[in-house]
């Protein structure tokens, strides 16, 4: 592939907010508990999480719970089951995959792979997208 990798681009300016914006109400409740888990570390340990990447990043969590929702139906259905035509893969098997190849992606968009972290990040002035006064996807209706 040609281009640039993606990078992580620092929050500048004031300190992080003290109240963490608030998971959209969509997100499922293994999606909410990653977005939780995660983003007090991008906001305020490493700074890397702007409010433009808020939607990445609830994408990422998306991916996290389908792929926690995927591994509990396989733990209890099994990774096959019997068709007309005999064994077969089970649909979870692949969704599970799907969301890992998808977290995988994001998370290095993100900078919370190991591979990504090492990269240097693209240190710049203030954007607009630094406040966080309004709702988590603005005027979209998704909040």
């Amino acid at each position: 592939m040609r281009g640039r990798k993606a990078t992580s681009i620092p929050m500048t300016g004031d300190d992080p907010p003290d109240d963490m914006p608030e998971a959209p109400t969509w997100l499922s409740a293994d999606a909410r508990t990653e977005w939780d888990r995660v983003l007090p570390i991008l906001l305020t340990e490493r700074r890397t999480l702007t409010l433009a990447d808020l939607a990445s990043f609830a994408n990422y969590c998306t991916a996290i719970g389908q792929v926690a929702e995927a591994a509990r139906i396989i733990e209890r259905e099994g990774l096959t089951f019997t068709g007309s035509s005999g064994p077969k893969r089970h649909p979870a098997v692949a969704i599970r995959s799907d969301g890992m190849t998808q977290a995988r992606q994001i998370a290095a968009e993100l900078g919370l792979t190991p591979a990504s972290r090492g990269r240097p990040a693209i240190r710049g002035g203030g954007g607009a997208d630094e406040g966080y006064g309004f709702g988590l996807f603005g005027g979209l209706g998704l909040d």
